[in-house]
């Protein structure tokens, strides 16, 4: 496969609509970059998907961000972090072009997440895929051995979040069962994860049913951070990227219907182009 040489935009790549808010952070901290969303919007949710699957169509979205220029994927999804990341960087990067470089989202939250808590009791609130996984515990044993982390999936918050109903009464049921779950597991956490990255648009009533003093761990400004610091120490990397402040957006689903989507996301207007996986 010849892939293009010269420099280009940095990919982000997400299952569905999340990832928006991990580009919102990204963007708002470094702006100057140009960068390409791309959304496997037809294929979602991956939280339910076995792991070759997600594996399988995680590879080829980052294979087509290659294909368009990218030297720097960032998968924004948890399920595919999770599930498909390490292989990738494993398997097929020394294949595909070893200079080009895919990485995630729970290594920059698992890295910060032992200077947040107090307690050294750390909850998750994710996707069934994305708990199974074990994958936060591994990443935060890595950083933090001490650290105890107690997961919970929460199947209904994608769709809640994706159909609008985000701001709905019907959402608090939802959001304090999953809560009230966690809590049981260890009543002494004092710091949740929020591990899929559609939750900080549910974060008004997380907030409404955490104890008082719990700290809830949105991943957009850390996985930024995280990046910065990279292209910092990565001088090589930083220089294959390139910097005109554009932003493109395709979806395997519908562009009307990606657009609509998206602006509950970012609160402003995006175009769209549709793209095969695949």
């Amino acid at each position: 496969m010849q892939l293009p040489q010269e420099p280009g935009p940095i990919g982000v790549f997400d299952s569905g609509y999340g990832g928006l808010t991990i580009l919102h952070g990204i963007r708002n901290l470094l702006p100057e970059y140009d960068y390409i969303y791309l959304g496997d919007n037809a294929r979602a949710p991956y939280g339910v998907r076995s792991f070759d699957v997600v594996y399988q169509f995680t590879r080829q979205a980052v294979v087509k961000l290659f294909e368009m220029g990218c030297h720097l994927v960032i998968i924004g999804c948890n399920t595919a972090s999770a599930k498909a990341l390490r292989t990738i960087q494993q398997n097929d990067l020394p294949k595909l072009d070893p200079q080009r470089r895919v990485l995630g989202v729970i290594r920059p939250t698992a890295e910060i997440i032992g200077k947040l808590t107090r307690n050294n009791h750390v909850g998750l609130l994710a996707t069934e895929g994305t708990v199974k996984s074990h994958s936060y515990e591994m990443e935060i044993a890595k950083c933090w051995p001490d650290i105890k982390v107690s997961g919970v999936a929460c199947p209904f918050w994608v769709p809640l979040i994706e159909y609008n109903e985000a701001d709905s009464p019907g959402a608090d049921y939802f959001v304090k069962k999953r809560i009230d779950e966690l809590m049981r597991k260890d009543p002494e956490i004092d710091t949740i994860i929020l591990g899929c990255t559609h939750y900080p648009l549910l974060m008004p009533k997380i907030l409404k049913y955490v104890n008082p003093g719990v700290r809830i761990v949105p991943q957009g400004d850390y996985v930024a951070t995280s990046l910065k610091a990279y292209l910092a120490r990565h001088k090589e990397m930083n220089a294959m990227c390139t910097k005109g402040g554009t932003c493109r957006y395709l979806t395997t689903e519908n562009p009307a219907k990606f657009m609509d989507s998206a602006s509950i996301f970012l609160h402003e207007t995006v175009k769209a182009t549709h793209v095969e996986l695949g």
